[in-house]
């Protein structure tokens, strides 16, 4: 099923996970899998490795979640290193197992690299190319609630983003965001631009100070004064931080979805224990447990 027949009627609601490097990583995935999947998100989706890297991985996650069939996938795309032929080659796989969903992206360059040594140079000609070449894929965007970190400016980040809907995305996955009111400003901003496709926010769990802080300054984003004040208070005690965080990420989510958002993605990091307890807390997906009825 299309993704955009979900974000048509109602909400969506997913996780992400990524590529595991070690066969130890993949085991810890496949037991992580139905403790997501007892949540009935509409979908999961799988990244690549840093620079486009562990696409091999990608794949296998991508198989092992189609054949659980419990759930959507949606698979990451990337320009890097990609050559049309190549592109041909991938998504043709993609589809024999039966992906249906991509979210094409330019991709973080590796170190050293001057662009993407692919024939696509961003994310709106990758978009093209598979709009034309794969018309049953149903395509996402990325977007950037507080500006792409390398974008000069937020009204250039917007043109990009406008162009990626031209060129055929039909929806957008935002990366991740803890300021609610920057994320009001964004939605606003690009609607007035001509932006009309739905929004999907990504929230990723408040569980660890290190985390947190290397996640947002290397996106870019910004850490608001109510989740400064916690880092400040407990940014010393790991569990005290990790319990104020998900009282914090649920009271987030709550806020994001009175804020209007199209569809709520959860970055999982290929754990489940706390994600289960922010679910539970939340109450917003009522978990199924097979064994017992619905919690």
């Amino acid at each position: 099923m299309k993704i955009t027949e979900v974000l048509a009627s109602r909400m969506s609601f997913s996780f992400e996970v990524f590529p595991p490097k070690t066969d130890a990583g993949m085991d810890n995935l496949k037991e992580a899998l139905p403790h997501y999947y007892k949540f009935a998100p509409d979908f999961i989706s799988c990244t690549y490795g840093a620079g486009g890297g562990n696409a091999g991985r990608n794949v296998e996650v991508c198989e092992l979640i189609k054949a659980d069939g419990a759930t959507e996938v949606m698979t990451h795309f990337t320009c890097i290193g990609n050559t049309r032929e190549k592109i041909d080659s991938e998504l043709e796989h993609y589809q024999s197992f039966g992906i249906e969903n991509i979210l094409a992206m330019r991709g973080d360059l590796p170190a050293g690299w001057e662009g993407t040594h692919g024939d696509f140079a961003n994310a709106d000609g990758l978009i093209k190319y598979i709009k034309n070449r794969f018309p049953d894929f149903c395509i996402s965007a990325a977007c950037y609630p507080e500006k792409h970190i390398l974008a000069p400016s937020f009204s250039s980040d917007i043109a990009h983003l406008r162009s990626k809907q031209d060129n055929g995305a039909e929806f957008l996955m935002s990366q991740l965001c803890h300021d609610v009111e920057a994320f009001k400003v964004f939605v606003d901003r690009i609607r007035k631009a001509g932006i009309t496709i739905p929004v999907i926010l990504g929230v990723m769990p408040v569980l660890s100070k290190d985390a947190i802080i290397r996640m947002t300054l290397s996106n870019g984003c910004s850490i608001p004064a109510d989740l400064a004040v916690i880092i400040g208070k407990y940014g010393e005690d790991p569990e005290a931080f990790r319990q104020a965080g998900i009282e914090y990420t649920v009271n987030q989510i709550y806020k994001f979805i009175e804020a209007n958002i199209d569809g709520l993605h959860i970055y999982a990091l290929n754990k489940y224990e706390d994600v289960e307890t922010v679910m539970e807390l939340s109450g917003i997906r009522k978990a199924h447990h097979p064994e017992g009825g619905d919690a």
